[in-house]
């Protein structure tokens, strides 16, 4: 089909040419943000609101050149469709812009910190964030839309290998969140184990009670709708609601059963932290062990049986390998989920990295509050990856 004036359209406007646009947004709203945002804000202490720097104030002409020949480079590559391991080079370049934007706010923390004084606190403005979030989503992009596992890992360990390099060279040491983590080191690490401890914990008991009730609504489907509404009724508790409202059953149970109180059973702290936790993984892992279980051809399970299988060997050699791609996702999306809510189990006395969060809103200090969310945020994403690998091990063939 021809344009008015007789001419063919524009390349980049045929159906199937292959345009990113995705990119070329990201890189458009990051740009808008750097020019718009200040990269860092530099506050005379760690309580009062600070005055935000630009990118060109902040890393001066050569940082901010390189930042934007960064997402020249991620644009230019998202208009070339043709172009060989176009997405992992625009993974490595993504990578890149994360790590280079946190170099450059390191280096604009130590210069502020010698120039106005040791009190003086640098914290990451709204421009950088969003610079390192759209760096972040076209990694993501990039490794989703991939199909070769070898280029799908390359520019995701790159841009960990170059992070991991930044932190531990103590180049980002003057930034306000650093500061705010040397200060609270060993108490971090408790919080950080805590957490994990209570997101296990809530884990192991959402697997155990979950897959059974999944088990029982699969091989009694008349029972799964009744089930699955009273499972349904839990999930619609608001999350703090439900931390709250298992203090008091807990309470009364230690005061009937004293004995509870020595293996750590209490109103408040780890246990109905776990409790809660644990309840609001019931559905997600009843639904999808149920979802995944009766995805399995009859004919597999018809098979086993006619071999002489017993239900429980049906069960573990039939039915589990075959939905496991199912069961896998369940897991990473429950698990997920619960390293987001046991930030509120700070609430009730139970630690974890919501302490820091709570703390930095009860002292007005942003900062704080970012190492709690930001390290919960770290956690999920690390858990999501990891068990999407797992997921990939088991699911497709070798590595291209």
């Amino acid at each position: 089909m021809r344009s008015p004036a007789g001419r063919q359209p524009a390349p980049f406007l045929r159906a199937g040419s292959g345009l990113d646009g995705l990119p070329l947004l990201i890189c458009a709203i990051a740009l808008a943000a750097l020019l718009l945002g200040g990269f860092v804000v530099v506050a005379p202490n760690r309580l009062q609101s600070g005055t935000p720097l630009s990118l060109w104030q902040a890393a001066g002409p050569g940082g901010a050149g390189a930042l934007l020949a960064l997402l020249v480079v991620i644009a230019t590559l998202a208009a070339r469709p043709a172009l060989r391991f176009r997405r992992v080079l625009i993974g490595l370049a993504a990578g890149g812009l994360m790590v280079m934007s946190l170099a450059l706010a390191g280096s604009a923390a130590s210069e502020q910190g010698l120039a106005a004084g040791r009190l003086t606190r640098v914290s990451l403005g709204a421009g950088f964030w969003t610079l390192f979030m759209a760096g972040l989503l076209l990694l993501a992009d990039g490794a989703e839309r991939e199909p070769s596992r070898a280029n799908k890992a390359l520019p995701l360990l790159a841009t960990l290998l170059g992070l991991a390099a930044l932190l531990a060279s103590g180049h980002l040491s003057q930034l306000s969140l650093a500061r705010e983590y040397a200060v609270r080191h060993q108490a971090y690490l408790d919080e950080l184990v805590r957490h994990l401890q209570l997101t296990g914990a809530g884990l192991a008991l959402a697997l155990v009670a979950g897959g059974a009730i999944g088990l029982l609504a699969y091989r009694r489907p008349q029972r799964a709708g009744p089930v699955f509404a009273v499972l349904n009724i839990v999930q619609t508790i608001p999350s703090l609601a439900l931390f709250a409202l298992l203090i008091g059953p807990l309470t009364m149970l230690t005061a009937l059963l004293p004995a509870l109180r020595q293996l750590g059973i209490a109103g408040i702290g780890p246990a109905p932290a776990i409790l809660a936790l644990g309840l609001y993984g019931l559905l997600p892992v009843a639904r999808g062990v149920h979802a995944g279980l009766s995805a399995v051809p009859g004919a597999a399970v018809e098979a086993a049986r006619g071999m002489g299988m017993t239900e429980g060997q049906i069960v573990r050699h039939t039915l589990v390998p075959l939905a496991l791609p199912t069961l896998l996702q369940t897991l990473r999306l429950t698990l997920v989920q619960l390293i987001g809510l046991a930030v509120l189990a700070a609430l009730i006395g139970a630690g974890g990295l919501g302490t820091f969060i709570f703390q930095g809103l009860g002292q007005t200090a942003a900062d704080l509050v970012l190492l709690g969310a930001l390290s919960a945020i770290a956690l999920a994403l690390l858990a999501d990856t990891a068990l999407r690998g797992l997921a990939l091990l088991f699911t497709r063939g070798p590595a291209r």
